[in-house]
């Protein structure tokens, strides 16, 4: 179980951090794939960095209990 919350919550601690840093517009990319008429963030986005935080606490929760020593039985 704890290899898994590892293995979920780095890709969730990372891709949360980077629309944390988009949302707070420190980091800008543009659109890479797009299915309909996709056009980029003008400027901070206050949702995209709440989601992102979010995201990367739940990443950063996960990878925490997934190092958490078992207590002795």
């Amino acid at each position: 179980m704890k290899v898994i919350a590892f293995l979920l919550g780095l890709p969730a601690a990372l891709l949360g951090g980077l629309w944390l840093l988009q949302g707070l517009g420190v980091v800008t990319i543009p659109p890479v794939l797009c299915v309909a008429e996709c056009e980029p963030l003008e400027g901070p986005s206050t949702m995209w960095a709440i989601i992102g935080f979010v995201v990367a606490l739940i990443g950063v929760l996960a990878i925490s209990y997934a190092f958490k020593p078992r207590a002795p039985t």
